[in-house]
């Protein structure tokens, strides 16, 4: 893959920070600058599509009751645990 510049500006102690890091791992500072951007961005991208998703389901019109919500968690890795609640509150949607 090939590469583009791109410059930024950090504080002194951020690069400080940042140029011991990458001494300590042998790497360059650009190389875990990109890193940590990378892991950033893809980070953002998971939680925006699991947003989504349970936006998408959201639409369906399908939950579980508090009350059913809270009688499974509260049973959780007790003797008696419950088996995970299904719907029981529908919203038909226009």
């Amino acid at each position: 893959m090939s590469t583009v510049p791109f410059t930024m500006r950090l504080d002194k102690d951020l690069k400080n920070s940042l140029e011991a890091e990458a001494k300590l791992e042998d790497r360059s500072a650009s190389y875990l600058a990109t890193r940590a951007i990378r892991m950033m961005l893809e980070a953002r991208a998971a939680r925006r599509r699991l947003v989504e998703e349970a936006v998408a389901e959201a639409d369906k019109g399908a939950f579980v009751s508090e009350e059913k919500m809270n009688a499974w968690f509260q049973s959780v890795g007790g003797e008696n645990e419950l088996p995970e609640p299904e719907p029981d509150v529908f919203i038909k949607r226009a």
